[in-house]
């Protein structure tokens, strides 16, 4: 081993579908490059396992580049591992030799898990489908100049707008709340002018979506901020509950 590779111990969660019994099991990671992210470690001790004939960890991943959201895995403990990056944007260099690291899908019981440390998050499309989007009629396109929006107000929206639905919000919360995650989506579009007609509806259909599918209440903790890679900030939880007050006086809510 040189100084840039290291050896791990992994407790990993092995659970073969939503109403299997899971449990954790013991692998070894040996000669891991430092320079290697977390997902290229996974896929080392991957091999090794298929070379044996041994089922493989299922994990979720897909562009590998920090801005899908699917490598969701909860690392000691922590979503993403407490680095407030996405898992595949966490580098074996922040690890020590012989260190041990425990692996755990998100666990919330709106993300049900689909094997080992991959899980269903169409919680979180079903809450966009529900209202996170505007009704426009089609037509030629407008002029660019056409509805000028102040630069704060851009700022703001492209803020809220980073969201990359991961879910880390959802797991680090005690609460299983999305509420960040919902706050995002509506936020980004409050700040436009093009979401101020269907504002009210928004924010109603998507809250009442939200906890339709089991996710949880949030008393602001600030553990889904702490750990989000794109650092939606509180605010948007705030930006929420203004408009859901609002919502709720004009009879949006049912």
């Amino acid at each position: 081993m040189s100084d840039r590779t290291i050896n791990l111990k992994l407790h990993v969660w092995r659970q073969k579908g939503p109403t299997g019994e899971g449990r954790f099991e013991t692998y070894s990671a040996t000669n891991i490059n430092t320079h290697m992210s977390f997902l290229e470690m996974l896929d080392v001790v991957n091999e090794t396992l298929l070379a044996e004939g041994r089922d493989p960890i299922s994990f979720d991943h897909d562009c590998r580049e920090g801005i899908c959201g699917m490598c969701g895995i909860v690392i000691n403990g922590v979503p993403h591992g407490g680095f407030a990056s996405t898992t595949c944007q966490l580098y074996m260099r922040h690890f020590k030799n012989g260190q041990t690291i425990t692996l755990e899908p998100f666990r919330s019981r709106a993300f049900p898990v689909i094997k080992d440390l991959a899980v269903n998050r169409t919680a979180l499309d079903r809450i966009i489908s529900s209202g996170g989007f505007i009704s426009a009629n089609t037509g030629s396109a407008p002029d660019g100049n056409d509805m000028l929006v102040p630069k704060q107000n851009a700022d703001d929206a492209m803020v809220y707008a980073a969201c990359i639905g991961c879910g880390a919000c959802v797991a680090a919360c005690p609460n299983g709340s999305a509420m960040l995650f919902t706050g995002a989506k509506v936020a980004h579009l409050l700040e436009l002018p093009q979401g101020q007609p269907e504002r009210y509806q928004r924010v109603a259909a998507m809250l009442q979506t939200h906890d339709a599918e089991g996710f949880g209440s949030c008393t602001n903790h600030g553990e889904c901020s702490a750990v989000c890679p794109a650092h939606i900030p509180m605010s948007a939880i705030a930006l929420l509950n203004r408009d859901l007050r609002a919502a709720t006086f004009k009879g949006y809510m049912k």
